[in-house]
Parts: C-alpha cells; sequence; structure tokens
C-alpha cells in the first residue's frame, strides 16, 4: 500500500472550498481514501472523496477519474465516485454547518471524518453544537496498523480496527468547531462530565472522578466561546491528551484511559456522528487494501 504524502508544495490558483454534503456520497476523505481511489477504481465503489493534493504529477495521474465530471464537480458519468480535488491548502467544510476544516493539522495529521455533535434541548429540539474533524498521523497509523493488521483478513473487521486505534498511542486529534452561538464554556463543561464520564466508567470502573475532575476543570469560566471557536482534543506520544482552545493550550493529562474514553466519543461504537465513524474506518480499512 502507498501512502500519498508529499513533502512539497507547488503554487496554484486559488479555489473555493469544497463542501463535504451529509450522506455517504459526498463525504470527505483523507489521503488514504486517495489512494485506495487509484487501487480499487475500476471496482466502482461508490465512495466520495475529497482531499488536499500538491503534486501536479499526481494530480494528471487523477485526472482520468475526473474527466467525466463538469467544472462545478457534478457528476455526468462516473467511473468510480465523487473525486474532487483542491488547490493548495483547501480546507473541507461540513456542509450542514458551514465550518471548515484543514485537510492536514501540523504537517502530518490528515483528515478521516468529520461529523456534527447535536443536543436535544428539554427534549423537544435538537440543536447543531459543534462541528468536528477527526485526524491522526499518516505516518504513525500506517505503521500500527501495518504491524497489528499485516495480516488482515475477513475474519477481522473494521470495527477492531477502530478499537486497536482508539487503545495506540498513535497521535490523534479532534477537532471541535463551535456552531451554536449561545453556548457557555460551563455548558461545555458539563457535557465532558457527562459524556467522558460515562465512558471512563465503562472502560475503567467507577472509581475515575479525580480523572474526570482534572479534565473539565480546564474548561474555566473565563474562557468565551463564539461561533466559530476551535477546541483541540489531542492525543499525543506517551498517552497525553492536550486540550487547546482557539490556539491556547489550556492542559494536558498522561492517561491511557481517559485519551481512549474522548476518542471513543467520536469514533466508538455510540459515536456522536455515525457517519463520521463509518468515514474513518473506511479509511482505515483501505490502507489494508479491504
Amino acid at each position: 500500500m502507498v501512502s500519498l504524502r508529499f513533502p512539497f508544495s507547488f503554487p496554484q490558483p486559488p479555489k473555493p472550498p469544497i463542501s463535504a454534503a451529509s450522506n455517504a456520497s459526498s463525504r470527505p476523505f483523507s489521503s488514504y481514501a486517495a489512494a485506495a481511489a487509484l487501487s480499487f477504481a475500476a471496482a466502482g465503489a461508490g465512495i466520495a472523496v475529497s482531499q488536499n493534493i500538491d503534486s501536479p504529477f499526481l494530480q494528471n495521474a487523477l485526472s482520468l477519474l475526473t474527466s467525466n465530471f463538469t467544472h462545478n464537480g457534478s457528476m455526468l458519468n462516473p467511473l468510480w465516485g465523487s473525486l474532487s480535488l483542491s488547490g493548495n491548502s483547501s480546507p473541507v467544510t461540513e456542509s450542514r454547518t458551514g465550518m471548515s476544516f484543514p485537510a492536514v493539522l501540523r504537517d502530518s495529521q490528515s483528515l478521516l471524518g468529520i461529523g456534527l455533535r447535536k443536543k436535544a434541548v428539554l427534549g423537544l429540539k435538537n440543536i447543531d453544537v459543534y462541528a468536528f474533524g477527526v485526524y491522526a498521523d499518516d505516518d504513525e497509523v500506517k505503521k500500527f496498523l501495518s504491524e497489528k493488521h499485516g495480516d488482515f483478513s475477513v475474519s477481522k473487521s473494521n470495527e477492531e480496527l477502530m478499537e486497536d486505534l482508539m487503545k495506540s498511542d498513535v497521535s490523534m486529534t479532534v477537532r471541535l468547531r463551535i456552531v451554536y452561538g449561545r453556548l457557555s464554556i460551563g455548558s461545555v463543561r458539563s457535557a465532558f462530565e457527562e459524556s467522558v464520564g460515562s465512558r471512563l466508567q465503562k472502560f475503567g470502573g467507577s472509581d475515575n472522578k479525580e480523572l474526570l475532575q482534572r479534565f473539565t476543570s480546564q474548561f474555566k469560566d473565563d474562557i468565551k466561546i463564539p461561533r466559530g471557536s476551535i477546541i483541540d482534543l489531542s492525543r499525543e506520544q506517551g498517552h497525553i491528551l492536550r486540550t487547546t482552545i482557539d490556539g491556547k493550550d489550556v492542559g494536558s493529562i498522561e492517561s491511557k484511559l481517559l485519551c481512549h474514553s474522548v476518542l471513543d466519543l467520536y469514533i466508538g461504537k455510540e459515536s456522536f456522528d455515525k457517519k463520521a465513524r463509518e468515514d474513518v474506518e473506511q479509511n482505515l480499512a483501505s490502507l489494508l487494501g479491504k
């Protein structure tokens, strides 16, 4: 399996962001899915791919796949699916909210999927709380999966890949972009107390109140989070969960249990957005030629 990562940037005319529709035919995929597109185009799989590729050579190679599309990306007679290439550093947009996400974070973490966190208000109405993007380090993911699942077979499911990834030490980031303009930091803290707290109990037992308090206390009352604010929850090497809000480091905690619990909210069996989880699953499986 070839990893499509290019260390050089080539100047290109600016292009507008790509909008990722909420259904499976237009969800964003990382560079892993693009690799799968090259290998399995003839299979006619109906998977949508949106990504940044800086190499003119690769763009020319992929032009055959996109030649059956109109200028604005509408499908005429697709060979494989909706493959769309953007200009240098163009973000991917969550179409339901308009929130955009870079295709790559920290030069090495690729976008695997995007989703939306909704919350019921008084049990009557769902509001869009925040959009989120799930990222993982290209090289670390490939190394980890090849070492652990090099003999991947039909007996092993995508679910196993996800579980292994959540328990691993692979560098990952979940980026949250606030959608609901009247959301307070206290509400975020309370929501994490409930959701992360339930995962800590599920994976580690009931005696984790101190760990939960250490995590939620990072969301202090003086922090403002207007619409568009960015909260990054990043697992770093050594099972360190680092939290940043609008680029400011607000704390870090070394805990494999906490890292697992936070990631489970977004890519676990009972994740906030099932379609986002499916996107991540497909990207991981494509690495192993499935």
